[in-house]
């Protein structure tokens, strides 16, 4: 269900986006379209850029909050500067924090009246949803995946009709405290208000999928440089998501120890001569390896391309196994027969053929969609979930504007509905 006001970001026509990632930071500006001051129109131009080197950042979390802030600031002023325009509030990825995933069924009576906002109010109740949080995690996203009237499930808008009682399936998505205070400490220290935070992986998601994927079922792998998520969407809605602490910079980590080179020759092998999947020539292909400690000018070693694929393959190979597992476990392997995977370590040859064979779906690499104003450097892989928060901020169609109350021994029961309709529909 849609917002029916707009939100404060895009208030004075202007959306800014910001992917604080392990290796890089993004910011994107755009200008919306708004209707009339209430509506959004899904057009949007870009008219600032900017990007920078991250610091003080692993595995998607803030481990030194100095050094955060700098990287911010000076990508968002990079932003600003192209723009012509200073923002106040911006809308932030979330990529650490160990997000958790759960959908809970819920019901209340509406004594055969015709549906109205008020119901839609009472039924999805945020502030009690937030009391209800396990200690030490707090509420990141709360999404209605389908309301149910007199149990006759699949509607998509209930407001008008008219039934004894509605229910709701909703999806809640929680991370640690912890991480989620640094990020926006991070954010606020540069004197900037955090409209929202997103998830990376449904950030990624909204720029790169296409309608008829989430309809049918797709899993979106987003494969960051400290973290790989994922996002499973079935009947158009965001149904799962998971996120687990290993990306491309444990890639460049690998080589850098088995070539026993400095981290920055490691990335660049793994730009340049880097793979996933093995080719016959490989061996006859000589790499110049510079070793630690030497000068730029001193010794270095010699060796085939195969070992570093060697290094490499093991790598991404557990990853994705690791990604294939998380999905089994929370029962969403069956879901979607479709996988898309973008982000800036998915660039790497080879990864594609690989998640095909491991996760044993289709796969096809996913882009960001084309926004007016993109520039070309920033309109790949690894700008995916930049370009999804500026899509999430401007169709504001993904999350209602609240959460449901569910008592505790209804959402456990609720959730065992849907996991077993779940079950036994795949």
């Amino acid at each position: 269900m849609a917002n029916n006001t707009t939100p404060k970001m895009v208030r004075n026509g202007l959306v800014a986006a910001l992917d604080v990632g392990t290796t890089k930071v993004c910011c994107l500006i755009a200008r919306a379209n708004i209707d009339r001051g209430l509506y959004l129109k899904p057009g949007m131009k870009i008219i600032g850029i900017g990007h920078h080197v991250s610091g003080g950042m692993r595995s998607g979390t803030v481990v030194a909050l100095e050094e955060c802030e700098a990287a911010i600031r000076s990508t968002v002023e990079l932003a600003e500067q192209m723009a012509g325009e200073n923002i106040r509030d911006i809308i932030v990825n979330l990529s650490g924090g160990y997000p958790r995933s759960r959908l809970i069924a819920y019901e209340i009576s509406i004594a055969g009246h015709e549906i109205g906002d008020a119901d839609l109010r009472r039924i999805l109740d945020p502030q009690v949803l937030k009391n209800g949080m396990p200690k030490g995690r707090e509420l990141v996203h709360t999404i209605p995946v389908g309301y149910s009237i007199d149990g006759n499930r699949g509607v998509r808008d209930p407001r008008g009709m008219f039934g004894e009682r509605l229910g709701v399936n909703l999806h809640v998505i929680s991370a640690l405290s912890g991480p989620v205070r640094n990020l926006e400490t991070s954010v606020m220290r540069c004197h900037l208000g955090v409209a929202e935070k997103v998830v990376s992986a449904y950030a990624s998601a909204l720029a790169c999928l296409v309608e008829d994927e989430t309809q049918l079922g797709v899993t979106c792998i987003e494969m960051g440089g400290g973290t790989t998520s994922m996002a499973v969407f079935f009947d158009g809605e965001l149904v799962h998501t998971n996120s687990i602490p290993v990306g491309g910079v444990h890639v460049t980590n690998d080589i850098a120890r088995g070539l026993s080179t400095p981290l920055t020759h490691a990335e660049r092998m793994k730009t340049l001569y880097g793979s996933a999947l093995a080719s016959p020539s490989d061996d006859r292909e000589v790499i110049k390896v510079p070793l630690v400690g030497e000068e730029s000018a001193g010794e270095s070693s010699q060796v085939p391309r195969s070992m570093l694929v060697g290094i490499i393959r093991p790598r991404v190979e557990e990853t994705l196994e690791m990604v294939r597992d998380r999905l089994a476990e929370a029962g969403f392997d069956k879901v979607a027969g479709r996988i898309v995977i973008t982000g800036g370590a998915s660039q790497l040859p080879g990864v594609r053929e690989l998640a095909a064979h491991i996760l044993d779906k289709q796969v096809r690499m996913g882009r960001p969609q084309a926004i007016d104003g993109m520039a070309e450097v920033t309109a790949g892989p690894a700008f995916s979930t930049c370009a999804g928060l500026l899509h999430y901020a401007v169709s504001n169609k993904a999350e209602a504007p609240s959460a449901a109350y569910c008592p505790p021994e209804q959402a456990s029961r609720g959730f065992g509905r849907l996991s077993h309709w779940i079950r036994e529909n795949f």
